[in-house]
């Protein structure tokens, strides 16, 4: 099942403002990313522990579970009535009430990137609110950019050096011209089926980027660095925040809670045919 991504606040008012519950995911994010680059510092002589996750090729490392620890940490001391679901360890409750925020985060996505050292790396945090998405922010922990967004009010970049620029998704219009990020799953036959579809798409667009974490290529999409994305198997915690923030920056983004579909996001100009052209390949995509 795939939903469009609201751009609207759903259900009853929250006492949290949009921006106050913004503005703490982007304190989060930044803190998160602050303890992994001090971890990688540390470690960098001794390596980072990585170990098997869902596969042998899936790995999670001391500085994945560190950080999550880190920002449940940070939650539970200044929103003490939140929940949260975190990549590594889960959701201690699944038990709320109306208008709980409920604070979704991936530790470090593009736990790989990581232990090669490719600068493409980040943490994502949301803040959910009976079930949508109100606030996000990005932060990649090598470059020190972070991307934050609030449901209707826009998306933006801040720099390393302080700088922000509001964002707005590309105006590509002809499919033929769109850079298309994508990702594969760690299971071996789902990524045979990626292959052949990604070798059926390419012919159709200006060229394919793996680049390794779903959280910043759909921010790549708000910043106008690619002109789509689709892929298979996210998680919550995946594309939580970066959905939000591809949304709000102009972009059509269907996010999927199905393995068989991909999420899947586009800017406007691309969108139909982007969406069309995936049905074709297999990767139906919900209206």
């Amino acid at each position: 099942m795939a939903e469009e991504t609201a751009h609207g606040v759903a259900g009853p008012a929250h006492e949290d403002t949009i921006d106050e519950l913004r503005a703490f995911a982007d304190r989060l994010a930044v803190s998160g990313g602050d303890v992994a680059r001090r971890m990688v510092e540390q470690l960098a002589s001794t390596g980072l522990d990585p170990r098997a996750k869902s596969s042998a090729t899936d790995p999670v490392t001391v500085i994945d579970t560190t950080v999550e620890e880190h920002l449940r940490s940070r939650v539970a001391a200044a929103r003490p009535g939140d929940r949260v679901l975190g990549e590594e360890g889960g959701e201690g409750s699944t038990a709320a009430g109306r208008g709980v925020v409920r604070w979704v985060v991936d530790p470090v996505d593009g736990t790989v990137n990581l232990l090669y050292g490719i600068p493409f790396t980040a943490v994502s945090v949301a803040a959910e609110v009976d079930g949508v998405v109100r606030a996000g922010a990005v932060h990649n922990i090598v470059t020190g950019e972070t991307w934050t967004a609030g449901v209707g009010r826009g998306s933006s970049l801040r720099s390393a050096t302080g700088t922000v620029t509001e964002l707005r998704a590309s105006s590509c219009d002809d499919l033929s011209m769109a850079l298309v990020g994508t990702g594969f799953s760690y299971d071996s036959d789902v990524r045979a089926e990626q292959g052949r579809a990604v070798a059926e798409l390419l012919p159709r667009i200006r060229d394919i980027r793996r680049c390794g974490s779903a959280a910043l290529d759909l921010c790549m999409l708000a910043t106008a660095r690619i002109d789509a994305y689709y892929e298979r198997c996210l998680k919550p915690w995946d594309h939580a925040a970066g959905a939000l923030i591809a949304a709000e920056a102009g972009a059509v983004v269907r996010v999927s809670y199905d393995d068989e579909v991909p999420t899947v996001a586009a800017a406007p100009g691309v969108a139909r045919e982007f969406f069309s052209a995936l049905e074709t390949l297999g990767g139906a995509v919900s209206s």
